[in-house]
């Protein structure tokens, strides 16, 4: 009877239409109940797009941060060419006013003492570059070779403790000593009379006395001057015009007198030298 009843159910469901507002809320009840199972599908779905979303974001940040470590690396790269260029070009039209001959050297070491200033430049004397060769670089002059080595040479700062140069103001010619004081940023004119004309801004040239420096050029500006009715001399600081501890390329004179420095420490030169003993 059951089969039969199920039977005529189903014929009268496809051959009629009395069943449809039935089936149609059947249908709107059992909605929900499929939109249920169906969750844990697309919850799966959705974590895995967010997931994969999420790995290819930070995928992205990391290339993207590589990328811009190395465009950093590179402006640094050009920045450094860029100063290297400025740099060297400075170097030329300082090389074409100086009348002796000049080689451009590059320096590559710095002396580990901290009492002393001297810098290795990687020209020797297979360059042609000699015991006293003055050495300078676009600002003024630095120092000059104390040690002459086959492809490098060591060089003294004329801010080192142990060094003198002759120098004049160029204002009105008043010539003068300038002694390193072991400061980088200082120079100190030695015996200068309290009568002397000079003055802050004065710029000091070197005076080319003994024939160690060329003459005429930079060597550094007054600063300040101290006279002092008591002592018979004036107490004159003078800032470098050279760039001591920031140039990388300097010009070496390369055309120096014959006279050579002695090779024992000291510098024991003749009266009229650049370098002059010091206690």
């Amino acid at each position: 009877m059951l089969g039969l009843a199920a039977t005529a159910l189903i014929l009268i469901n496809l051959y009629t239409d009395w069943l449809d507002p039935v089936r149609e809320r059947l249908s709107s009840l059992a909605a929900p109940f499929y939109w249920l199972t169906d969750t844990p599908s697309r919850v799966g779905d959705w974590a895995g797009e967010q997931l994969r979303t999420r790995e290819e974001l930070l995928e992205e940040n990391s290339r993207l941060q590589h990328q811009v470590m190395l465009l950093e690396q590179q402006t640094q790269l050009l920045a450094a060419v860029r100063a290297e260029n400025t740099q060297l070009k400075e170097l030329m039209n300082s090389a074409e006013s100086v009348d002796q001959r000049v080689l451009v050297a590059q320096v590559i070491g710095v002396s580990p003492d901290p009492l002393e200033h001297v810098v290795i430049i990687d020209k020797g004397r297979s360059d042609g570059v000699r015991q006293g060769a003055a050495i300078m670089d676009a600002s003024g002059l630095l120092g000059q070779v104390i040690e002459a080595g086959d492809i490098s040479s060591r060089v003294l700062l004329i801010t080192d403790a142990n060094h003198a140069l002759p120098v004049q103001v160029l204002r009105n010619s008043v010539r003068a000593v300038a002694e390193g004081t072991g400061d980088l940023y200082r120079l100190k004119l030695r015996h200068l009379a309290n009568t002397s004309d000079i003055r802050e801004g004065d710029l000091l040239l070197s005076s080319g006395l003994g024939g160690r420096f060329p003459a005429g050029y930079p060597v550094g500006e007054v600063i300040s001057v101290k006279r002092d009715p008591g002592h018979a001399f004036a107490d004159v600081d003078v800032q470098p015009r050279g760039r001591m501890n920031r140039s990388r390329f300097v010009i070496a004179v390369i055309e120096q007198p014959s006279t050579e420095l002695p090779a024992e420490s000291g510098f024991e030169p003749e009266s009229d030298s650049g370098l002059e003993p010091r206690d």
